[in-house]
């Protein structure tokens, strides 16, 4: 509503935590927090890509373990299949020999036992009954009985080629064996010839080729019974092995399966000779451990470098917290204007920033002393100053014929008093240059013909007390000019030199009046301020002459007198006539 009263909700100010000009500081964190929140930024995606390089490179060590336990499954696969077709080869020799085809079997026992000595075979022959008529086990002649496996007998007579039968339990050998059979033709009795061999003979065979450290294999036949296993697999012979019973699938394909309790991994190799395969298992700790014991290593050493990283940044948090702490109390003493000591901090920033603040507070302090200064010189100015514009209302008074040549005389060197005091004011503890000083006084005397006025010398600076006095005197010495003169006329001209010798100001001014003008010989206020005051406040010898073509005054004044860095001598009041 127009004309209502503006209010402010103090409600939140009251209840906010606040800084310096009501600046909210809610939201800030310790130095420890930013240095731990960027540990963490450096960590997290170290053991991001830690973790994928692991996984990758476990991926490859599976790739190299499967490849290598393929090969390792297929080389012993490749031994067993070559013990078999070497039992299928001697079966062929034996079927060739002269006492089979004379059916002279008792010889023929007699040859097969000499030519399978050693080998771990034995040799049988079958009749189309399949009944044995001899076997190499027993001594020829011993009654025999029906063979063991007339299944696959028949199978291999009906095939009419080399066959070999699964795992069976041999009567004549009373353990598992196993059988080559070879159908014999035109055999008049005999018509199938079978090697058979103990199946824990493949045993050594099986284990010819070493599997990667937490492999077993086994050796079974397509109804997955055992025919010999590694050591550590803990299968007997006959046994059923619970893995791979589905003959139809791939056999180069990595399947898990539960055996005993225990998730593994599986490999099979497959015989196309006898149907037989070979089976290796791990358990899929195995295969994983390289990257379990991987990741408890990075986990391990993360730990740890997190733990040293946390430290380093609560040690580098309390160290420039420290630092940070002394500059708040720095920036504390600064603000009292107490002055400022330079310290150590272990940090380059910081300790570039406790220098500008030592900076500061050297030139607060400076400044402030020179305020001070200022400040007592402008109140013992003033004192002065009123005691010399009293006496130039007294001076001013007695040559002054009207009132309007008084007000005008005397706010002309009121006007000349306050140049002074501006250039005072505005150069401080520096010191006014001679040169603007002379300037600024004349300025509003001088001719239009700026060729009449010529100032000369070098930079010269005045302390407060001696601008005062020479700006006072050059005001004067200009108000004469224009009244009697150089600038009274059209044609006069004014030169102000000065120089610097033997540790004194050499302060020259001469006017050259214009042809018929007389020199007045008159001693007003100007000529006490030029005599008196100059001389005595600045220890100076003062000199006037007159010559035939103007006015002349010459100052020599003590350096010491005039220098900015020396304190001033007491003023002293000007003599009044």
């Amino acid at each position: 509503m127009a004309g209502a009263p503006h209010t402010t909700d103090d409600s939140k100010d009251a209840t906010s935590p606040a800084g310096p000009q009501g600046r909210s500081w809610s939201r800030s964190q310790p130095m420890a927090f930013y240095l731990f929140a960027l540990v963490l930024v450096i960590l997290i995606p170290a053991l991001v890509v830690s973790l994928v390089l692991l996984n990758r490179n476990n991926r490859a060590q599976e790739e190299v373990v499967r490849a290598l336990t393929n090969a390792t499954v297929q080389a012993m696969g490749q031994s067993v299949e070559r013990e078999v077709a070497g039992m299928a080869t001697t079966l062929r020799i034996l079927s060739s020999s002269q006492e089979l085809a004379e059916n002279d079997l008792a010889a023929f026992h007699e040859r097969a036992v000499v030519a399978l000595a050693g080998s771990g075979s034995y040799l049988l022959a079958l009749d189309r009954n399949f009944d044995q008529l001899l076997n190499t086990r027993v001594p020829y002649g011993e009654p025999l009985n029906r063979t063991s496996n007339p299944k696959i007998a028949a199978e291999a007579f009906e095939r009419g080629i080399a066959t070999v039968s699964g795992l069976f339990f041999g009567q004549t050998a009373q353990q598992w064996v196993f059988n080559v059979l070879l159908p014999i033709p035109n055999g008049r009795e005999v018509v199938l010839l079978a090697l058979t061999r103990n199946a824990a003979n493949l045993a050594a065979t099986l284990q010819s080729r070493q599997l990667p450290t937490g492999w077993h294999a086994a050796l079974v036949d397509s109804a997955n019974l055992v025919l010999a296993a590694t050591a550590d697999a803990g299968l007997e012979t006959g046994a059923v092995l619970p893995m791979r019973q589905a003959v139809d699938r791939s056999p180069d394909e990595w399947r898990r399966e539960r055996f005993d309790g225990d998730m593994v991994v599986t490999s099979e190799w497959r015989s196309g000779l006898s149907g037989w395969r070979v089976i290796a298992w791990a358990s899929v700790g195995t295969v994983e451990r390289p990257l379990g014991e991987s990741l408890l290593w990075l986990a391990a050493w993360s730990v740890v470098i997190a733990g040293v990283a946390g430290g380093l940044a609560l040690l580098i948090a309390q160290r420039v917290g420290h630092s940070v702490r002394g500059l708040r109390r720095d920036a504390q003493r600064l603000g009292r204007g107490e002055p400022v000591v330079p310290r150590d901090y272990p940090v380059t920033e910081i300790a570039e920033v406790s220098q500008a603040l030592v900076n500061a507070s050297t030139k607060r302090l400076a400044a402030e002393s020179e305020v001070r200064f200022l400040m007592r010189e402008l109140a013992h100015r003033s004192k002065n100053q009123m005691t010399v514009i009293a006496a130039m209302a007294k001076q001013t008074a007695r040559g002054a014929e009207d009132v309007d040549s008084y007000v005008q005389a005397f706010e002309r060197r009121i006007l000349g008093l306050a140049r002074s005091t501006d250039l005072l004011l505005t150069h401080g503890l520096a010191g006014v240059l001679l040169a603007e000083l002379v300037e600024s006084h004349i300025a509003p005397f001088c001719p239009l013909d700026a060729a009449r006025v010529k100032l000369s010398g070098p930079m010269v600076r005045l302390n407060a007390q001696a601008a005062q006095v020479l700006g006072m005197a050059v005001h004067e010495l200009a108000t004469n000019a224009v009244k009697y003169g150089a600038f009274a006329g059209n044609s006069g001209a004014l030169a102000v030199r000065w120089r610097v010798v033997d540790q004194h100001l050499d302060f020259n001014w001469r006017e050259t009046v214009p042809p018929g003008l007389v020199v007045s010989e008159r001693v007003g206020f100007g000529t006490t301020v030029l005599q008196s005051m100059v001389g005595r406040s600045l220890n100076a010898e003062v000199e006037r002459h007159c010559h035939d073509d103007g006015m002349e005054w010459r100052f020599l004044i003590p350096l010491s007198a005039i220098d900015p860095a020396a304190t001033p001598a007491p003023d002293q009041e000007p003599a009044s006539e």
